[in-house]
Parts: C-alpha cells; structure tokens; sequence
C-alpha cells in the first residue's frame, strides 16, 4: 500500500480484541474488527509488532524477527479445524475483563496448544502438502527458530549465551544432538508456525477483500535472545564472548528523563553491507509480504545511532554513530520500487534524517499530543503539517487523550483550548483536528475512540509493568462510536 489518497485507519494491537480466551487473537473478534472498520469507513488497521515476545510481553521484545507469536493463534479455530475438542474449551478459567492476565492465560493455552500439537501429528500434518508448501516457503529462518525456541525452553540460563560452547557457536555436531535430544520441542515449535501463520493470511486475505490494508510495524533492533542475533553473530557488534559491545537506546526525551535503554545489540552495519544487505533484505521482504504498510520503528537509527556501553544502567551516557540505512534502502527501492514503508521520526531529528526520509519519499508521523508547545512553528501542530505524513492523536507509547488531557496543567489546557477553539474539550476535538488535517493517512489508537482514561493506555516507555495488557470489551464499543468516527472521516474526505 502506498499512501496516495486522504485515507483513516485504526491503532490496535490484536492482544487488545475482545475475546473468550483471556488475550485478544486473529479469530472471530479478528474478523469482526475488520467488518466494523469496513462498515464505519476505515481503511488502515495498524498493529504493533507480531513476533514471540519475552517475559516483559512487549511486542517490540521478541525472540524472533521472523517467528509470530503463538499467544495470537485462535483456540476456536483448533477445534475447526479438527485439532482441539469443544469439550477442550469447556471450562476456561476466570479471565479479568478489561486487561490480560498473562500469568493465567499463558499455561492455560500452553495445555491446549500442546494438545492440538499431538493431534495434528497423528493426523499427519507434517506430511500434508499444506504444511510442506509451509517449510518451502519458510526453511531458512524456521530451521533455526524453532531449534533456538527448543534450546530457549528446556536449558538452564538466561540466554543463549549460557548454552555450551559448540551450541553457541552453532557447530554442526552440536546442532544436531540437540536438535535430536529435543526434537518433540522442535516440532511443536514448528507447528506453532504452521498454524500461526495459515490464520495470519487468512484473516489478512479477509481484511483485504473487504478493503482494508494491514499497518504493520518493524522494531529497528531485536533482542540479543533471539535467533537473530544467535544465527547471525558476525551481524552484530558483538566482542570474543559473544556478548553486546554497545546496546541501543534514545537519550533524555519527553518520555524520559534518563532516555530509554533498550539494551538491544547493535549492528555491525560494515558487515551488514559487505554482505550485500541480506539480512535486511530477507526481513524487508518477509514484513512486506505480511503487512500492506510498514513502520520502521526508530528510523532515525537507520541514519545514526545511539550507542551505549553495555553495562550501563541508564541511557544518559551514549554517542552517536552512522549506520548504513540509505545504502539498504536504496537497495530495497531497485528490488521493489516505490516503498511502503511510514518511518517513525519521532524525538530528536536531525536535518540528515529528514534528508533520508524524504530521498525514498516515505511518510513521517505527526502526534498532536507533542503538538502544542509554546512555539507555534511546533511541526506537530496540523497548520504546519505536509500531505506526507500520518497523523495520530497519541501513539501507543503516550497517553490515551483522555488521560492526557487530564494530566495537562492549565496552562497546557489552556493553549490546547486556544488552538481547538474551544474550552469544553473531549476526545473528538483531537480526533477531528487529526482527521482534517491534511496528512494523507490520519490513524486513531482504539482507546481514543472509546474515550478511555489512562487506565487503558497500552504502554509507559521506561517502566516495566502493567504495560501491553489492555484489552477492549465488546460492551465498550458502541455503534455511535463508529457513526461519529464514519462523519468526520466523511466530511473531510477520507471515505470513499
């Protein structure tokens, strides 16, 4: 999808859908989210990352850059496909309402997965024609992946970093002893991929005939217990123990005072480029395969980064280096032309990062919640808006408005009453302001349209807890919410 038309769309997370299974999944409430933007005169439905995540649940800390995440696969859809029994579903636990309680609902559908895992085996699902055109399509990141999740699960230590030597080091004789000591993980693992990604397309494949495109959303880093880094070592900046030299972060910002330490390895970008770029290439293309659109979350690090000694326990102390971005994208636009690609320009941007934004004419992202400062060259303020843009009320890093507006002091308030033009202010004021704006795409984040408080917001950059847990309830959502979203977007020209 290339943004060429005045379009609106919809910030949520599929770990947000309602549902029975205590996590929101790509089945049935999927499917009517899609219907409901259709009817409502949306056309963008953008998510967070859909990798495995680790045990903070963050989207944007995954174990793989490839792998989907099997907390999304649909237990319903098991059973029809002849996988898991009704009766396997007949007495779930008691899931709170309103949040994920992943302590309850990740060993609950462990259980179940496992199940469907071994009738899918005495099916012979591994030898269906369905799962070998799976492999073809999918060998070269799998293989590793799912040997990687096997090892992650059943050997002691952090990461993989406290495997055996000849393990860490993937020499053949080990890779596959354990690959024979683990097999059964192995295969699950696999299975899991199978089926996460047959749901993943059929419900893509339902979004789009209805019209909707699919915002998808690529961290620029992956953690250093992925597969990633354990199948690519030489890739990242890495020293003779094979643990992190520098780790990514952002310095002091508006989120945070100390900025934000990831922790992420960074990219050994001079042999990244020696190798041509294929690494990238292999993720640039496998994303846009899965997704209409797609974000670079943190584009600014494709033309310099924020490198941090390891061992550092804040971000404070860092220094900027030069990555090899242009050279990747450019490579990228003469396989595949224009790009679908929105960059993430957030926080401190330099003129060079402008510079590469606009060289590959991607959008860049306005949020009106960092617009209204006392300056009113502020770019985040729509009067200064270009048409390549996509605007948002709030990310799913800030506040919901509501919250937001809430936490405002009343000088704040008070510019914001200004610049609206009025002093009743509610949620819709924002939505409107981003709709008319002339940004080609306007996305609003769910909790927005919902006029949820802060306890909805999906995520506090710096902390650790009560993040990536909220969840929408079908009660929440009325049909006079999609009737006021369904004006503006017709009165300023973003409907068909």
């Amino acid at each position: 999808m290339i943004i060429n038309k005045r379009t609106s769309g919809i910030l949520l997370h599929p770990t947000s859908l309602p549902g029975k299974s205590g996590i929101g999944t790509l089945g049935e409430e999927a499917y009517k989210f899609v219907d409901w933007l259709g009817e409502f005169g949306q056309k963008v439905w953008q998510m967070l990352p859909l990798g495995p995540t680790d045990w903070s649940h963050s989207p944007y800390q995954a174990y793989s850059a490839f792998a989907g995440n099997p907390d999304l696969i649909d237990l319903d859809f098991l059973v029809r496909d002849g996988y898991l029994t009704l009766n396997a579903l007949a007495d779930p636990p008691a899931f709170p309402s309103g949040k994920i309680d992943f302590k309850t609902v990740l060993p609950y559908r462990e259980k179940l997965l496992k199940t469907a895992f071994v009738a899918f085996k005495k099916s012979g699902g591994f030898d269906s024609y369905g799962y070998h055109q799976f492999w073809d399509q999918h060998w070269w990141w799998l293989e590793s992946w799912s040997l990687f999740d096997a090892c992650r699960t059943n050997l002691p230590g952090k990461d993989w970093n406290d495997w055996e030597e000849a393990l860490q080091l993937r020499e053949e004789i080990a890779m596959a002893s354990y690959y024979d000591r683990f097999k059964e993980q192995v295969e699950y693992g696999r299975f899991l991929q199978f089926i996460f990604f047959g749901q993943w397309f059929d419900l893509k494949n339902y979004a789009n005939r209805k019209g909707i495109s699919i915002f998808g959303d690529i961290p620029l880093y992956v953690a250093y217990n992925s597969s990633d880094v354990w199948s690519n070592q030489s890739l990242f900046l890495l020293d003779e123990k094979r643990l992190p030299t520098l780790v990514g972060g952002v310095p002091p910002d508006y989120f945070s005072e100390t900025g934000q330490l990831w922790g992420s390895p960074l990219f050994n970008w001079n042999r990244m480029k020696e190798q041509g770029f294929a690494w990238w290439m292999a993720r640039m293309h496998f994303n846009l395969r899965m997704f209409d659109l797609v974000r670079i979350d943190h584009f600014r690090g494709l033309e310099s980064f924020w490198a941090i000694p390891a061992g550092e326990k804040t971000a404070i102390n860092g220094s900027w280096m030069k990555a090899n971005g242009k050279e990747m994208l450019q490579l990228l636009q003469n396989q595949i032309g224009s790009l679908p690609i929105v960059a993430e320009d957030l926080g401190l941007i330099t003129p060079e990062v402008d510079q590469l934004r606009k060289r590959f004419n991607l959008p860049g992202m306005k949020v009106l919640q960092f617009a209204f400062s006392e300056e009113a060259d502020n770019t985040h303020l729509p009067h200064n808006y270009a048409t390549n843009f996509v605007a948002y009320t709030g990310t799913h890093d800030n506040n919901t408005t509501i919250g937001w507006l809430r936490s405002l002091s009343q000088e704040d308030l008070s510019r914001v009453q200004s610049y609206l033009g009025t002093e009743t202010l509610d949620n819709w004021h924002l939505i409107r302001k981003a709709e008319e704006s002339v940004a080609q795409l306007t996305i609003i984040p769910m909790q927005d349209i919902l006029n949820l408080s802060s306890s909805a917001r999906m995520n506090k950059p710096g902390t650790t807890k009560a993040n990536w847990i909220w969840r929408m309830q079908q009660k929440q959502l009325k049909a006079t919410h999609g009737k006021q979203l369904l004006k503006l977007t017709r009165l300023y020209g973003r409907a068909d």
